[in-house]
């Protein structure tokens, strides 16, 4: 069984907009009530994460109590009609506008072409919340067509303007727009449906024409859902639209080998990940081949123990690099760190800033679970390190007590920024520096080896390996369409941007590697090291395009890049020192 994930899937840009403007003004504003007019996108999922953000949709204006006139309500992608604005208005709520700019303009060509006496007729469906705001700005000059029997059905008309929904179907909409010129010869035609929107229909047609069967995600009630999943029927393939993963039964695809999947403009593709999981999971119950192996390696993944083994790796390659002796101590004390740091901010902040992570669902069940784990694992550090001496000690002391206070209110209400994490870009860096410090700079604490090269070298190369990686991490979370904030550089400066960020860093990785073992700075190892240079290009073609691998693998082969540095100082170790 194979699965081919479709390049449109995944939030369209619009609901992207909407949905990132909202939690935006959700964490700086303040505000007590945030209200959207209707849901803000067609996915329960995600409008349920909202809600408890305290973004509550309203359909009836009305339903908002008098007392809260001062909140906000958002305007939804799908845009509302004139009426509805000025009543949101008149009720005294600050009107947050998301409608999506292929919206705005579809509205502006209906008001300019009523205001010149033309008649409009907007294809579409005429119980969507975007063709009834349509409708509202063409005034009394307005008329919904869904069908060609419609267009039969119309009076006789003089000037004819045509638009149509944003997510309506291409063929549909030009069939119906023949038929419009045939009874209309004075109509001017209009392109509004989004090009997203196209390119969605066409890819999932093409794609259903050579798979097996289709699995279309999406809610129900979405309108562009429920048509990628009638074309794809059109083709004659098997089409299966759900909402979750958790409709999927072992029966249901037990008998294709070739499985396309794609999914509505509303549908984050952190849900098309769960898709692919549960998918993947079927087939290797199928087979029964290595299941036991990968289940160990997942759940590893998942509890954070196999970024504890990457950092233990990468304080092996430090000490390494640094000519010091190799302490069995350190390697156990820097996976310590990292596990309870890594478990405690992913514990508080469960709830705060993403949606969709593959270990979303663990936490919650087993919050207590892992907080006591990382307790634990904290506090048999910091014994670890005092066993090592003062300096140690108090070095990861205060390391851990940074890492704890990241995502907690420390700075006055009155600041823009509460906490560490609210500081644009601040996770990545001060992820990096953490991990560097506790790596590189704890082996070299007795005095000997303090500041010299070779522990500028490996805090440099860590210090660039977990920026990398975690940047790259976040990127796997924006093309997932997982809900992350501006303190991740993605975010901050765009994917292309850090893309090429990335690109320069791994560079001079390998410059300062190269350098190192030329000028002897370091040992011979860091020749060696350029396998973990090529890994870490392997990582950029993976996040760079639209593999159909679940979260936790992608995220899985992304801590290997500390395991490769690892097993690359162990070869090095017993072949060539």
């Amino acid at each position: 069984m194979s699965v081919l994930i479709a390049n449109t899937a995944g939030f369209c840009m619009g609901v992207r907009r909407a949905v990132d403007m909202v939690l935006d003004i959700a964490r700086h504003k303040g505000m007590e009530k945030i209200y959207t007019y209707g849901p803000l996108i067609h996915n329960p999922q995600t409008v349920d994460f909202l809600r408890e953000r305290g973004i509550i949709p309203v359909d009836d204006l009305d339903s908002i109590p008098p007392s809260e006139g001062q909140a906000a309500i958002v305007i939804r992608a799908h845009g509302i009609s004139p009426i509805e604005r000025r009543k949101i208005r008149k009720k005294g709520l600050r009107i947050i506008d998301a409608t999506c700019p292929k919206v705005a303009h579809v509205q502006a060509i209906i008001r300019k072409h009523a205001a010149q006496d033309y008649a409009i007729l907007i294809v579409g469906d005429g119980d969507h919340p975007e063709v009834n705001g349509l409708l509202g700005h063409a005034g009394n000059r307005g008329r919904v067509i869904g069908s060609c029997s419609d267009v039969d059905g119309l009076p006789e008309l003089g000037k004819v303007c045509v638009v149509a929904q944003t997510t309506q179907s291409v063929e549909e909409y030009e069939t119906i727009v023949r038929r419009i010129r045939e009874r209309f010869p004075e109509t001017i035609v209009f392109k509004t449906i989004c090009d997203s929107t196209e390119r969605r229909q066409s890819e999932v047609q093409e794609l259903a024409s050579q798979m097996d069967a289709m699995v279309i995600v999406g809610g129900r009630n979405s309108a562009n859902t429920r048509r990628l999943a009638a074309l794809s029927s059109l083709r004659g393939t098997p089409t299966f639209h759900i909402e979750t993963a958790d409709e999927l039964n072992e029966e249901t695809l037990a008998n294709y080998d070739r499985i396309g999947l794609s999914a509505g403009a509303s549908t984050p593709n952190w849900i098309l990940s769960r898709v692919v999981d549960r998918i993947a999971e079927q087939q290797r119950k199928k087979k029964r081949r290595g299941q036991g192996l990968f289940k160990l390696w997942s759940l590893a993944v998942r509890t954070d123990l196999y970024s504890a083994l990457g950092a233990a790796c990468l304080s092996l390659t430090a000490m390494l690099l640094e000519r010091v002796p190799v302490n069995i101590l350190f390697l156990l004390l820097t996976a310590l760190y990292v596990h309870a740091m890594h478990t405690f901010n992913r514990f508080v902040n469960r709830r705060k800033c993403s949606i969709g992570s593959f270990r979303e669902e663990s936490y919650l069940k087993h919050e207590y679970f892992y907080l006591s784990g990382a307790i634990l694992s904290l506090f048999a550090g910091l014994g670890i390190a005092m066993s090592q001496g003062l300096q140690a000690f108090l070095l990861l002391f205060f390391i851990s007590a940074l890492g704890v206070l990241y995502n907690l209110p420390i700075f006055p209400e009155k600041w823009r920024y509460r906490s560490v994490k609210d500081l644009p870009g601040s996770k990545n860096i001060s992820m990096a520096l953490a991990w560097a410090t506790v790596v590189a700079v704890m082996p070299a604490l007795d005095g000997r080896f303090f500041f010299s090269p070779g522990m500028i070298i490996a805090f440099l190369f860590t210090l660039g390996l977990v920026f990398i990686r975690s940047s790259l991490s976040d990127i796997l979370d924006i093309q997932s369409d997982r809900l992350i904030g501006k303190e991740t550089i993605p975010v901050l400066i765009g994917k292309p941007k850090t893309q090429i960020l990335l690109s320069v860093l791994s560079f001079l990785l390998g410059a300062i590697l190269l350098s190192s073992a030329y000028f002897r700075w370091t040992s011979s190892l860091a020749w060696v090291l350029f396998i973990n240079l090529f890994y870490i290009w392997i990582c950029f073609q993976l996040c760079d395009r639209r593999a159909s691998f679940s979260g936790v693998v992608l995220e899985g082969l992304l801590e290997t890049s500390y395991v490769i540095a690892g097993l690359c100082s162990i070869l090095w170790f017993y072949t060539l020192a």
